[in-house]
């Protein structure tokens, strides 16, 4: 039993470890003498890197995960009149970066483990479905092994958002190669995270890399020559190099969030439902997300302890106003979000905080019995 009252706080990005801290002071000075602020050499090396990294023939970076996403809609000639179906259980940026194309997003349902359905998609595809919008949702992969079989039944092209699991693999794969084109976020809250917004796009197709090096920069070619009308989504050289600098500490963050997640599942599996991992995949922990019936009981009496939790997300997306009349299909998903809780889980956390947390959690399901 933890003796004294601990707080723990869901996430801690601040930068507390002295090394750490050095590597990004020398990114910034270097950043500084060179002055090249937008689209410097830091994003030409970061994106041969990452491409690298997750396997993939291209990577173009852009200023958000959300840009990201549209981006890659864009990139695949995603338009008016079409419709992406996706999953009802995301950040209300998926849904918004389908609509900003000119498209309508179509809700299909979620399984237990919080990632899309496979065996819904076919209930929600029409003569408009031109492309399936999967989320590796919490940090667990989708099951692509079922999903690409329907893309390719269906002709309909496949876009990975690996946001969330970026680290993680499905059947040797690492998130971000699945589907025609695969978009990411590094936000500062994301496990691979910037100090700021940043996102990245990968695909194995020339033509959609080229499309989308233009589109990201006012859709010119060579900055002069207009091809396609678009909008600023350059990222930044020094978020950049902040991210080149946090590659390599990569595998040490995803194994001591797998340490505290093993801690928290052998723990607490007969007190609540604690995740899972999808066949043949190999998960990260972006959250680590629990079903529990009396989760707002659980998350006051937590708060109460200091302990503090999420809930990710209240709203599914298709019961967002602007999205009500969507073609939904979330019968699961309408029961499993009144559950879902999200317990700390970052590498900053030590041992006696996780145990507090375990402590409070198995205290407060105790009461009921």
């Amino acid at each position: 039993m933890i003796k004294a009252s601990l707080q723990v706080r869901f996430l801690d990005l601040s930068i507390t470890n002295k090394e750490d801290r050095e590597d990004l002071k020398e990114v910034l000075e270097r950043c500084m003498d060179h002055g090249q602020f937008v689209m410097g050499q830091e994003i030409s090396n970061l994106e041969k890197n990452l491409a690298e990294y997750v396997g993939r023939d291209y990577c173009v970076t852009v200023s958000s995960g959300t840009d990201a996403v549209y981006l890659a809609l864009k990139g695949i000639d995603i338009k008016q009149g079409d419709e992406v179906i996706t999953t009802p259980l995301s950040w209300i940026a998926t849904a918004n970066a389908i609509k900003m194309t000119g498209a309508k997003p179509v809700f299909c349902d979620i399984n237990q483990d919080l990632n899309l359905d496979p065996n819904s998609i076919e209930k929600v595809i029409s003569k408009n479905t031109k492309a399936l919008l999967t989320v590796d949702y919490t940090g667990n992969m989708a099951d692509y092994e079922q999903i690409i079989k329907i893309a390719n039944k269906y002709k309909i092209k496949l876009i990975e958002d690996g946001s969330q699991a970026f680290g993680a693999k499905y059947d040797g794969r690492k998130c971000g190669s699945f589907g025609v084109v695969s978009a990411i976020s590094h936000n500062p809250m994301k496990i691979f995270g910037g100090l700021g917004e940043i996102g990245s796009v990968f695909t194995n197709d020339q033509e959609i890399a080229n499309k989308i090096q233009i589109l990201r920069y006012n859709g010119t070619v060579n900055k002069e020559f207009l091809k396609y009308p678009s909008l600023n989504f350059r990222a930044d050289s020094l978020n950049a190099a902040f991210l080149q600098s946090r590659l390599k500490n990569l595998p040490k963050k995803l194994n001591r969030r797998s340490e505290i997640a093993k801690r928290y599942t052998e723990n607490l599996k007969n007190y609540c439902l604690t995740p899972t991992e999808t066949k043949n995949s190999q998960r990260v922990f972006y959250t680590y997300t629990i079903q529990i019936e009396d989760r707002d009981g659980l998350s006051k009496y937590l708060a109460e302890n200091n302990i503090e939790t999420k809930i990710q997300h209240p709203l599914l997306m298709s019961e967002q106003e602007p999205y009500a009349d969507c073609k939904t299909y979330t019968k699961k998903a309408s029961q499993i979000i009144k559950k879902v809780l999200c317990l700390p889980i970052y590498e900053g956390l030590s041992d006696d905080q996780v145990d507090y947390v375990i402590e409070k959690v198995i205290n407060y399901q105790k009461s009921f019995t």
